[in-house]
């Protein structure tokens, strides 16, 4: 077994029952696509028309985000985990693993609706998102933090751009 099954197995078995799987499949739901993502951004552009241009961005941005870590899974063509030992307990679009487009696409969010926001959304929004789908045993942990490293440096080129956009 590698070590990266094994950190699977132990996450699993630490936090792998009840309302933190529900907690998961919740946030692979409103992951999946980038489509919860999406959502929030036309709701920031809605709701904030001053700078609706930028939420609008940020929100076609966080679906860039999700494209090219489709395009790199396509490349790598990694297998999600598939030791017996590890619980698979959420459906997946495919059987591609690295990088996982959930950690990119939540950390672009949330570097780019930190920005727009004035909030420090990074250290609430990733880490549970990266966390879940390691318990629900869809990815290694380089998956989750090969794609949040992805969304975060995306992320942060566009939100630059941003900040440097008239209003």
């Amino acid at each position: 077994m590698s070590r990266e099954t094994g950190a699977v197995r132990l996450i699993q078995a630490a936090l792998g029952r009840g309302p933190v799987v529900r907690a998961a499949r919740g946030l692979s739901t409103f992951g999946e696509h980038s489509a919860g993502w999406l959502a929030l951004g036309l709701a920031g552009a809605a709701v904030d028309r001053e700078r609706r241009r930028d939420w609008l961005v940020a929100a076609a941005g966080v679906v860039g985000v999700h494209a090219a870590s489709i395009a790199v899974k396509r490349v790598v063509r990694r297998p999600r985990p598939a030791d017996e030992s590890v619980r698979v307990l959420v459906g997946t679009p495919s059987r591609l693993s690295f990088p996982s487009s959930h950690a990119a696409s939540t950390t672009a969010a949330a570097v780019l609706f930190s920005g727009l926001t004035g909030r420090r959304l990074v250290p609430v929004l990733v880490p549970p998102m990266l966390v879940s789908r390691l318990v629900l045993g869809v990815h290694y942990p380089t998956d989750v933090l090969a794609g949040s490293a992805l969304g975060a440096a995306l992320g942060a080129v566009l939100r630059r751009r941003l900040g440097s956009g008239s209003r």
